[in-house]
């Protein structure tokens, strides 16, 4: 008897998370346009994740940046974590996704979707 590897379908993609400075208004006297400093901290972290829609099984990981080497470094982790199981895995067209550079492991096979169509891919609603 053959002994397949178990074929499965997960959706990727990141967020930002941080803190921002929130701007609002001022109370002055009328007619006198506030003067304030504004910091713009940007304390913030990236979240990859995929997502079994169907199992409902995830995977995630988090870095400073959402680059290409990042990007890769989640890809080899991931592929490690799935063992003999091959993914299908349907993610959206971001430039760090289709870099050239990108290694690809074997058992893991990129499904892009069709550009500005985020509702195609069911990690969005999450």
């Amino acid at each position: 008897m053959l002994n397949l590897p178990t074929i499965r379908y997960l959706v990727q993609d990141e967020s930002r998370i941080g803190r921002k400075t929130e701007t609002g208004r001022g109370i002055t006297a009328k007619g006198v346009k506030p003067i304030a400093k504004v910091d713009w901290p940007r304390e913030a972290f990236w979240l990859y994740g995929v997502v079994d829609p169907v199992s409902g099984w995830h995977w995630s990981q988090t870095h400073p940046h959402l680059n290409q080497t990042h990007f890769q470094q989640f890809l080899d982790d991931l592929s490690r974590a799935l063992g003999d199981s091959v993914v299908v895995m349907q993610l959206d067209r971001a430039p760090v996704h289709r870099a050239k550079a990108i290694q690809w492991p074997e058992n893991i096979i990129p499904l892009f979707q069709p550009p500005h169509c985020p509702e195609l891919n069911p990690i969005e609603r999450f």
